[in-house]
């Protein structure tokens, strides 16, 4: 371990199962974590891992295996741990990645059927992936880390089921830490707010003025920009890696979007793109 830490890799010989890892944050997440000397299991819905389980590998350092999963289906989420444990042998770091924004959805056009759905991909399959998880990362004293937003704490204009899911994760990330603090697992989440990921720009692709809504993401921030895939994997293998006296925390990285007075009036501001 010593070896490993004058080398920079802080999480040498880690087992960690990232859900949703083919792209975004996702896939910034595994990067990092091999580049610091993690071994990997990843997943997503697709058939093939593609360039993905190339990249990692030509890194040297860590492992990554890539598994099909659609995170919907609890059968699917057992397998994926099964293979995990399979391949590795034992498991240090849960990383609930994956879900979805679905573009606006006003509650007058929204069934109950949409907002299952969209319930089952964000915020249970979560649960379940924990739940499975669990059994193992008790053996080592691990943790697990959920992917949650900003939006969970301040909403967001013609979103309402998306928040509802997110903020439902931040809340389940107390209570799991409550819980399973008797283990000595830690469960912590982050709340990303406006991040450049392919997810928004394909959003941004499909307004009506492109540049106007990456502009108004930009702006949303203090800081003036968006954050990146790279600054939330950081995030998440500090909390994996060296926050071992936090468990229960919501880590916000939102280049304070949350902070200051705007102009909020819905009445005066309905035509407005970005909210």
């Amino acid at each position: 371990m010593a070896s490993a830490a004058a080398a920079g890799r802080r999480y040498s010989e880690r087992v960690a199962l990232v859900t949703g890892g083919t792209g975004g944050i996702g896939r910034a997440v595994v990067r990092l974590f091999v580049q610091n000397g993690a071994r990997v299991v990843t997943c997503a819905k697709e058939e093939a891992a593609g360039d993905l389980e190339k990249e990692m590998k030509a890194m040297g350092v860590g492992e990554c295996f890539y598994v099909t999963c659609d995170v919907t289906k609890e059968c699917d989420i057992k397998r994926l741990v099964e293979e995990t444990l399979k391949r590795f042998g034992r498991l240090d770091c849960l990383v609930n990645n994956a879900g979805w924004h679905p573009p606006e959805q006003m509650i007058d056009d929204t069934s109950a059927d949409d907002f299952r759905a969209l319930l089952d991909f964000n915020l249970l399959s979560c649960f379940l992936t924990a739940k499975y998880s669990l059994p193992h990362l008790r053996k080592t004293q691990g943790n697990i880390i959920n992917v949650s937003s900003l939006v969970g704490i301040i909403g967001q204009s013609h979103a309402i089921p998306y928040v509802s899911t997110k903020g439902a994760i931040t809340a389940m990330t107390k209570a799991m830490a409550v819980d399973e603090s008797k283990y000595g697992v830690r469960v912590n989440c982050i709340s990303p707010g406006n991040i450049w990921t392919p997810m928004w720009q394909e959003f941004a692709s499909s307004a009506p003025d492109p540049a106007a809504m990456i502009q108004g993401g930009k702006d949303a921030q203090l800081t003036g920009r968006m954050g990146t895939p790279e600054e939330c994997a950081q995030a998440v293998l500090y909390l994996a890696a060296e926050a071992t006296f936090c468990t229960g925390i919501d880590l916000i990285l939102s280049g304070g979007a949350e902070l200051n007075y705007a102009i909020k009036n819905q009445q005066r501001n309905r035509s407005s793109i970005y909210n």
